[in-house]
């Protein structure tokens, strides 16, 4: 039996079913129901904590909370049915297939293929049932040969060092962009034990997938602050991108944010270790501004 909601937790509800309501697409979402028989308390906490309190507040749109949602989602890998239900409410608030196809191609990088290709399954579910949001031919093609495109920053390539001079050069000018002394410093950590594996961070992980279009560079990196929170296991990669988001647009506020939501998906200790990160992030900035 549930305990009957102060008025305080009536207007958390209140708020909280409204933005639920326009995630799910249905006055009546089905975690409401699916509950009622044996937890109907955490049904109601759902609604009160995780939309009432968090989702409903200021400072990421609802599109940018739905996009961090469904990257932790994906790399965590154990919620599947969670998934799909915010792969569809990414579409209800304004999120397109080539949005959130791109953030599982992103996910590669941070949570591995497996994760990708099992949040890109999930996609194909969400999106069979979803003619209404259907793929635009032009946008949703299988390469992406507009990363080509990309400018060239004039960055001196080393032909020992680069298989794919072009992919490397591509990749360089987007670590440059989103903390280029930091990620110098990561490529020189190694190079006396994996100088392969600073390559390969260079051509696939910045000149292969960075480099994509779908998704601009900011959101990128709120996407990786939502992978790296929810892995907590990335905690030096998770300040990298932190400063990364910072530098390309993005606030202080967004940060919190990103991560306080987290807590939401990920618990709370991924949430607390989120903010621990960010604290030193700002400190680092303060001190050198």
């Amino acid at each position: 039996m549930t305990t009957a909601p102060q008025s305080h937790d009536n207007d958390r509800y209140t708020r909280g079913l409204a933005v639920l309501q326009k995630i799910a697409g249905t006055p009546r979402p089905a975690v409401l129901d699916s509950l009622a028989d044996i937890a109907p308390d955490l049904a109601r906490f759902t609604v009160e904590f995780g939309y009432g309190d968090i989702i409903s507040r200021p400072g990421l749109t609802l599109r940018e909370r739905q996009l961090a949602t469904v990257s932790a989602l994906a790399a965590l890998g154990n919620a599947a049915p969670q998934l799909r239900f915010h792969i569809d409410g990414a579409l209800n608030v304004g999120c397109t297939r080539r949005e959130i196809v791109e953030t599982f191609i992103h996910a590669s990088v941070y949570a591995g293929f497996p994760a990708a290709l099992n949040a890109l399954t999930a996609a194909r579910e969400v999106f069979t049932v979803r003619p209404d949001t259907a793929p635009d031919a032009a946008a949703d093609t299988a390469s992406d040969t507009a990363r080509d495109a990309q400018p060239d920053d004039g960055t001196a390539v080393d032909p020992a060092a680069a298989v794919d001079p072009d992919c490397y050069r591509r990749g360089l000018a987007a670590l440059t962009r989103i903390d280029g002394h930091a990620g110098e410093q990561v490529v020189a950590s190694l190079q006396d034990i994996a100088p392969d594996l600073a390559v390969y961070l260079i051509e696939f992980a910045f000149g292969d997938v960075y480099s994509r279009t779908g998704l601009d560079l900011k959101t990128r990196e709120l996407t990786t602050i939502a992978m790296c929170t929810a892995l907590g296991t990335a905690g030096p990669q998770l300040r990298f991108h932190i400063h990364g988001f910072l530098n390309v647009g993005g606030t202080r506020q967004e940060v919190v944010e990103i991560l306080t939501q987290m807590a939401a998906y990920a618990g709370f200790p991924a949430a607390l270790n989120g903010i621990a990160a960010a604290r030193e992030v700002f400190a680092e900035r303060a001190a050198t501004a």
